[in-house]
């Protein structure tokens, strides 16, 4: 199943158990999942969105979440981080889990390896290794403390 489809098909099972937490991120991820579908279509890409596509939404929308619940607990707003918290747990249904710390730090030991390079050219590689997966924040404090910035 799709990862689209099987979004769909929970967001049906929420709405009949009458789950609000979940049926509202659902919500929130079918229409980022559609706005992201009209934005490809503008640019000329058609055809239907690959899983890859659409976990790339739901990433970039469990970032913006994860974000805000350290900005909401900075704030003394523990009320909206607890419930950010909860609507990142349904996120977590649907992302794979990417790569493990060790496995980003072998990949930059090999890209980094013995030879010079910069710090763009090396995020560059790590993150093309990974596809996406690797959190881009990991990468980027890993790729610092082996070229010593």
């Amino acid at each position: 199943m799709a990862l689209l489809q099987k979004i769909q098909a929970d967001l049906k099972t929420a709405t009949i158990q009458k789950d609000a937490n979940t049926l509202g991120v659902l919500r929130f991820l079918i229409s980022q999942i559609h706005n992201f579908e009209i934005e490809k279509k503008s640019k000329g890409e058609a055809g239907e969105l690959a899983d890859v596509e659409v976990e790339g939404v739901i990433r970039k929308e469990y970032k913006k979440r994860k974000e805000a619940t350290a900005m909401f607990k900075d704030g003394g707003r523990n009320d909206l981080a607890e419930k950010e918290e909860k609507e990142l747990l349904v996120f977590d249904a649907y992302l794979s889990k990417g790569p493990s710390d060790d496995d980003i730090l072998k990949a930059v030991d090999e890209v980094v390896g013995g030879g010079q390079i910069d710090f763009g050219a090396a995020m560059k590689a790590v993150m093309s290794k990974f596809g996406g997966q690797a959190d881009g924040k990991v990468v980027s404090e890993l790729v610092r403390k082996k070229l010593g910035k």
